[in-house]
């Protein structure tokens, strides 16, 4: 079959390579001159099974509730928020009931731990090096912060997930740079999970599937996606491109293409941040990663730089960086690295996701023929961007998925 993939993204580009795997003649549209130029491109390098959690978690809104008027916060609400977005709220609050968070949570590290066995195969096979370490700190700042992880160590365990519960000087013995005067009460170590630099992943990895045979068209955005008889087609300015079927998984600019197909789905767009540092001392810098439950900001270490992610924004599409979000990135840098690098020096980014509510991707058929979905990860895109990919290519050759789908399509949603 010829497969037109629409998203150069990370997601895009796995999707890509396993279908050229499978032996399809695919082709990949991407709007950009480049792949992962857009989300991919300043993501927190995360590819986290142990940590990937949806936003919607018992005890979420109280916590973001404390944070509409501090300097600081990880999420923010735009005053006047649209009836769009006021329906995508209460199906969000409805999300975070302790029941809907297991099922979320253990959807979400099904497929996050399918992509990571998925991601050490293509290391190996392909002796790839796009910036990797090991391990993952969850930095609990107060005993509130560390009761309302216990739901995620519960299911952690459930899972047979490898980690643990360390005091701060045991996490120092594993980041040893760690700060000791930003307050700390206790830390998860996830030593499975691993973190490294995406978009030179997804270059790489667009250098092996254009060895198999995929084409990359550039500059060429899609318009519209048309299902018609056995096929599909796809309008790109004046030109007309047709396959024989088509994965939108083109993230934020998947959603116009979706609405034309009359597919109305709870996907709202959310505007996340980072900020890539060079380090100025080594001896000072993170070894790998950790995460600041109390902002949701991530520390990675890439290579040279330091790559600080997070915070989310609903309602603010506009490119704009908000300076409060910035502070917040260079805060959490300070508590923890403050000697590493120069924070304030940073090169800031901000992209564009669309989310739902319970977190947990789209990944499959559509009930419009020959149209597939890849959309959805939120912040997890990385993470789970080989296994999707490789869900996609089984689904469309008619194979049996080597994990249970159950969840992850959008029969979710009648």
């Amino acid at each position: 079959m010829q497969i037109a993939v629409v998203g150069g993204g990370v997601a895009g580009v796995c999707t890509a390579f396993f279908l050229a795997a499978a032996g399809h003649q695919t082709v990949v549209l991407e709007r950009y001159s480049n792949v992962a130029l857009e989300t991919s491109f300043g993501n927190a390098g995360l590819m986290a099974p142990g940590h990937a959690a949806p936003w919607a978690a018992p005890g979420m809104p109280q916590k973001l509730l404390s944070y509409l008027f501090k300097p600081e916060s990880p999420a923010v609400l735009k005053p006047g928020m649209s009836p769009t977005l006021w329906r995508w709220m209460r199906r969000w609050l409805s999300e975070c009931d302790l029941e809907r968070f297991r099922v979320n949570k253990m959807r979400m590290q099904r497929l996050a731990l399918y992509s990571n066995g998925l991601m050490a195969a293509l290391r190996e096979h392909y002796a790839l090096d796009y910036e990797q370490t090991s391990g993952l700190l969850q930095l609990f700042r107060s005993q509130g912060e560390l009761a309302m992880a216990q739901p995620l160590m519960a299911l952690l365990a459930e899972s047979g997930v490898a980690h643990r519960l360390i005091s701060p000087d045991d996490a120092r013995a594993i980041e040893p740079a760690l700060a000791y005067h930003t307050p700390l009460n206790s830390v998860l170590h996830i030593p499975g999970d691993e973190a490294g630099n995406c978009p030179l992943f997804t270059r790489q990895l667009r250098m092996i599937a254009q060895d198999m045979g995929v084409v990359f068209h550039f500059d060429s955005a899609v318009d519209e996606v048309v299902a018609e008889g056995r096929g599909v087609g796809m309008r790109i300015g004046q030109q007309r491109f047709d396959a024989d079927a088509v994965v939108i998984a083109a993230g934020y600019d998947s959603l116009p293409l979706l609405r034309k197909l009359g597919l109305r789905l709870p996907l709202y767009p959310v505007k996340a941040y980072s900020a890539s540092v060079p380090i100025r001392d080594f001896d000072q810098s993170p070894l790998a990663s950790l995460s600041d439950e109390t902002y949701k900001v991530s520390v990675s270490r890439l290579g040279t730089r330091i790559r600080v992610a997070g915070t989310a924004e609903l309602g603010f599409p506009a490119p704009e960086l908000r300076e409060t979000a910035l502070r917040t990135l260079v805060k959490v840098g300070e508590d923890w690295f403050p000697e590493a690098a120069n924070y304030n020096a940073s090169t800031f980014w901000s992209g564009v996701w669309p989310m739902l509510p319970d977190g947990v991707p789209l990944v499959g058929p559509t009930n419009r023929p020959n149209v597939y979905i890849n959309i959805g990860h939120g912040a997890s895109g990385w993470g789970m961007a080989a296994g999707s990919g490789k869900l996609i290519a089984d689904l469309i050759g008619g194979r049996e998925t080597d994990i249970d789908i159950d969840g992850l399509t959008l029969s979710r949603y009648g």
